[in-house]
């Protein structure tokens, strides 16, 4: 199989745009941490503060394997610049992988804000309650 050096390049606006969706979600979560009650008196906090750290390590995974692949990306474009295909293969094939692993911890990071979803929904269905 030949590996042309436009290839790899085709990933680029992907992960480019992967890593700004990112970016986004982290932006996000550092609003809601910089928004919370820093108490911790109720089990509802407890629980969203557990649920950020969990996203907020899933996010950082996220970006890291994003940006390997990015970059085995340009090295794979490198090697085949310089016609050292089976490098070059194994550079793509690399990228491929890390490209692969950031979107399964994406897909693990969006249950997790499911679940904050759900945490919060329980916790204002409780106060409505008690209110009533």
């Amino acid at each position: 199989m030949t590996l042309e050096i436009t290839t790899p390049a085709v990933l680029f606006p992907t992960v480019s745009l992967l890593l700004l969706a990112y970016t986004n979600r982290f932006l996000a979560l550092t609003a809601i941490v910089r928004q919370m009650d820093s108490s911790g008196e109720n089990k509802h906090e407890f629980y969203q503060v557990k649920n950020l750290r969990k996203r907020l390590n899933y996010i950082k995974k996220m970006q890291y394997f994003g940006v390997s692949s990015l970059l085995m990306c340009a090295i794979s474009m490198l090697f085949l610049f310089f016609q050292i295909d089976f490098v070059g293969k194994i550079s793509f094939a690399i990228s491929l992988v890390s490209l692969i692993i950031s979107l399964l911890f994406s897909l693990l990071e969006i249950q997790i804000s499911l679940e904050a979803l759900r945490i919060h929904l329980n916790y204002n269905s409780e106060n409505e309650k008690n209110e009533e």
